[in-house]
């Protein structure tokens, strides 16, 4: 539905783009396919399914929406990479891919409000006023500050904790 991040990348390198990051991650899998179990397949269709049907906006937008992203984006790689790694999904899987759907869904409760005030918002006018009288003025850098503040430290805490997790598997 247009262009919500005000790009000016043409139509034929985004297409061009995704076409060969599809076909890269659809190469991964079937090599996933030979190399450890042909239920990978499955993961395959799924994924590319969900990459199709959540960025086209495919079925009037039904899976572009904030459930959509924690599962798509947050619970579905954690249960392919679980599964290409033990060839099973059990609890652990589960807890795991609840946990990052959760994660994802954080983000997206920060990013949506913060996004729009970046985006779409012209301007913001109020202020604070505490119980002491002390007033404190009100704008859009302020209203951003904490979401933004709150989405940089989760870029900092997901990857340390997959770090940790790797060291921990590597013993």
């Amino acid at each position: 539905h247009g262009r919500p991040l005000g790009t000016r990348i043409s139509d034929r390198t985004l297409i061009a783009v995704a076409v060969v990051g599809l076909a890269g991650a659809v190469a991964l899998g079937i090599d996933g396919m030979i190399e450890v179990s042909p239920w990978i397949g499955v993961f395959i269709v799924v994924g590319a399914f969900l990459v199709l049907a959540y960025n086209l906006e495919l079925f009037e937008g039904a899976l572009h929406s904030d459930l959509w992203f924690a599962l798509a984006w947050g619970a579905f790689p954690v249960l392919t990479a679980f599964f290409a790694q033990t060839t099973e999904l059990g609890v652990a899987a589960i807890v795991a891919a609840t946990a990052c759907a959760t994660l994802s869904a954080a983000q997206r409760t920060l990013s949506t409000p913060a996004r729009a005030l970046r985006r779409r918002v012209a301007t913001v006018r109020g202020e604070i006023v505490d119980e002491s009288g002390r007033r404190q003025p009100i704008d859009a850098d302020t209203l951003r500050a904490a979401p933004e503040a709150a989405l940089r430290l989760l870029s900092i805490a997901v990857p340390l904790l997959a770090a940790a997790l790797l060291v921990t598997q590597t013993r």
